[in-house]
């Protein structure tokens, strides 16, 4: 994927625990009391990969990958790509983490780049 080039319309679906629901505005996801089933965000920003997004508060959404769905230079596009479109939308940087979401992050958008960039050695994260 180029710079600068956005995803287009991926397919999504919204759950909460396992019954699918229509999407609601964040300020309803992010209100739900404590103890309400989890919510979650499964979104395909192509056909092959999964991206499944939690929101813990309006500071914190955790995201999963299956770097198996990432298969070569167009699947290392496809995150570069995701990650930075998620970044310009909010205008903030993204992390990802190792598995575990352990810090320290070990790449991510970079606003000020505009790029994705690397972190840290994922052998020493």
């Amino acid at each position: 994927m180029a710079r600068g080039q956005e995803l287009l319309r991926p397919t999504w679906e919204y759950s909460e625990g396992d019954i699918a629901r229509r999407l609601p505005s964040a300020a309803e996801v992010l209100s739900r009391p404590a103890d309400a089933e989890m919510a979650q965000l499964c979104v395909w920003p192509v056909p092959t990969v999964l991206v499944i997004f939690r929101p813990w508060s309006a500071t914190e959404i955790d995201f999963d990958v299956d770097l198996r769905q990432l298969q070569g230079q167009a699947g290392v596009d496809t995150l570069c790509g995701f990650l930075c479109a998620i970044g310009r939308r909010l205008g903030k940087p993204v992390f990802m983490s190792a598995e575990g979401g352990s810090p320290p992050p070990v790449l991510g958008f970079d606003p000020v780049a505009d790029r994705v960039v690397r972190l840290a050695d994922p052998e020493f994260a």
